[in-house]
């Protein structure tokens, strides 16, 4: 396959996670990420999460990645990513990993481009991956409603019971959200609607993702009234330090450093039933900037000096 990007440096710790930037043709630059969850091993975990979009065009306030789009990736730059970073651990692309993630979720949100689903198509033809899982997380889109129609087509046809879809509300408080999720997006019913769908009983609950923040209402019983916990499980994480956290005065309510900061919000939701996923990365991520677009956000606006930027990027291969 003809290779659709050239990667230009990259910058982490090979133990935790790892930032690549790549140049593609029309000299967009991109980033993709790969990722353990110590202490377990590459061979029990490895997360891959790649771009969909150059920039996005959501300008969500905790996150980096939005204000700088300019179009949708091809299904081949996509797969470029996805086939670099397998290339680099298994030139076979032969994968031995038990829990083999994908995310489509560093650059953009998936839902935007019909791509993503061409590339769902393909990947198993393309990877010879026993313990491959795709994750689609999205803020789901409004108009976008026949992407999530060929994705339950392409769930049930190659990925029954290793397909993983979350949405980020963020709160429960749907006026509010239109603040955090800046765009026309489904309603809280329509997700559930189509998320109660989606769900096969046995298989992996539709996630609700939550980074809690002060002031931001997030109330369980609110949350039920719509989503049953027998579709839906909860996922609550720390606000990433990103610029756009920063300047928008969030103040996250889950201390990564503290993860017992995180059972006040979680308790609420487990009296209802739902299963809760507290999700805390290693706290090394945020200085090594593998959160959403933290890196070519960082370099675009200066925040790294030029001999900074040598002492960190490391050209790649």
């Amino acid at each position: 396959m003809r290779l659709d990007l050239e990667v230009l440096y990259q910058h982490g710790n090979e133990q935790i996670a790892v930032v690549h930037v790549a140049r593609l043709s029309d000299g967009s630059r991109i980033e993709m990420v790969e990722s353990l969850q110590p202490p377990r091993p590459r061979g029990d975990k490895w997360v891959l999460i790649v771009s969909t979009l150059k920039g996005c065009p959501v300008r969500c306030p905790i996150c980096d990645a939005g204000g700088s789009f300019s179009g949708l990736l091809s299904k081949e730059e996509i797969l470029a990513q996805i086939e670099y970073l397998v290339g680099r651990r298994f030139g076979d692309r032969r994968v031995p990993v038990r829990h083999f993630k994908i995310q489509f979720a560093r650059m953009g949100d998936p839902a935007f481009n019909d791509a993503v689903l061409d590339v769902l198509e393909a990947l198993d033809r393309r990877l010879d991956a026993p313990g491959l899982m795709p994750c689609i997380s999205t803020v789901a889109p409004a108009g976008r409603d026949h992407f999530f129609e060929r994705l339950c087509d392409i769930r049930d046809r190659y990925y029954r019971g290793r397909f993983q879809m979350q949405f980020s509300l963020h709160t429960t408080d749907e006026a509010i959200r239109q603040w955090l999720v800046p765009a026309r997006t489904w309603s809280f019913a329509r997700m559930a609607e189509w998320g109660h769908r989606f769900h096969r009983p046995g298989e992996r609950k539709v996630t609700l993702n939550f980074a809690p923040a002060s002031g931001i209402p997030l109330v369980a019983r609110v949350l039920a009234e719509q989503f049953s916990p027998e579709s839906f499980a909860i996922k609550l994480t720390p606000i990433n330090p990103t610029a756009a956290a920063r300047s928008s005065g969030l103040v996250g309510l889950i201390d990564p450093a503290r993860p017992e900061t995180a059972e006040e919000t979680a308790a609420p939701f487990r009296d209802l039933g739902y299963e809760v996923i507290v999700s805390i990365g290693e706290c090394e991520e945020n200085r090594i900037g593998s959160n959403c677009g933290m890196f070519l956000g960082d370099m675009a606006a200066g925040h790294r000096t030029p001999s900074e930027r040598a002492a960190l990027e490391t050209p790649a291969a």
